[in-house]
């Protein structure tokens, strides 16, 4: 536990060319609550990435998006309306190469959905990045995780992390079909806190950071207890908890 504590205050470049990254997911409902104890949140957790669910989609949405960055000590990397919600922020640490945002196949009646993406490098380390929230809809969900995984291929990457809302437990037909190809980040190491939903009460894990093979988790859970992270700011900031995983990026990521 102390090496992951370590890992989850500390990211860096290491001897061998590996990258260790914080990646913190975080649905944020469109900044209607605290965005004060939202910022203080993400600052405390210092993430390298912050995949972003629910960001402002609507008026003057782009500067919502920056003020949240600057807020938090990161800078806006793609998504937000966009990408129908799913948005991704950085440190200067990371070099954008190239980003997209996927608008995902819209059932009448239902909420459209999307994915932000971006390919980014730290050093000599490239990582691919999706930040996705799937439907509230049963039967839109396994398709959409299938979808997931194409976008992933698509970044053509070594390595690739992705974070984001499930909508749905880790028993789902739709998160069982991720994590027959992907890393649960959670299931590989858990850290702090498993439950995201909702603050006041957690008791269901429907939020998660999953990996492709090659990359290693150090620590991945609910930051409780991280120095400088409010159990009230949590319960303020918005309706779900955040994710914080730290991952070692291997070399061959280059």
């Amino acid at each position: 536990m102390l090496a992951e504590h370590r890992a989850l205050t500390a990211s860096g470049t290491e001897a061998d060319g590996s990258a260790v990254v914080r990646v913190l997911s975080y649905n944020i409902r469109s900044l209607r609550d605290d965005q004060e104890a939202l910022a203080r949140v993400i600052r405390a957790c210092a993430p390298d990435l912050v995949l972003i669910q629910e960001a402002p989609r609507f008026f003057r949405w782009r500067k919502a998006a920056e003020r949240l960055a600057r807020a938090s000590g990161l800078v806006y990397v793609t998504g937000g309306a966009t990408a129908a919600g799913p948005m991704i922020l950085s440190s200067l640490r990371a070099h954008v190469e190239r980003t997209q945002d996927v608008l995902l196949p819209r059932t009448p009646g239902l909420h459209q959905r999307g994915f932000a993406t971006a390919v980014v490098r730290f050093g000599a380390v490239r990582l691919g990045v999706l930040s996705c929230h799937l439907s509230l809809a049963d039967e839109e969900r396994p398709t959409q995780a299938g979808l997931l995984l194409e976008a992933l291929e698509r970044l053509d990457v070594p390595c690739a992390v992705a974070g984001g809302d499930l909508n749905e437990r880790p028993d789902g037909r739709s998160y069982q079909r991720l994590t027959g190809t992907l890393t649960d980040a959670w299931a590989a190491q858990p850290w702090g806190g498993e439950y995201t939903s909702t603050p006041r009460q957690p008791h269901q894990r429907i939020d998660a950071v999953f990996t492709t093979d090659g990359v290693e988790v150090l620590g991945c859970g609910v930051p409780h207890g991280l120095p400088g992270v409010r159990e009230a700011d949590l319960r303020a900031a918005t309706d779900h908890l955040p994710v914080l995983a730290a991952l070692r990026i291997p070399a061959r990521g280059a």
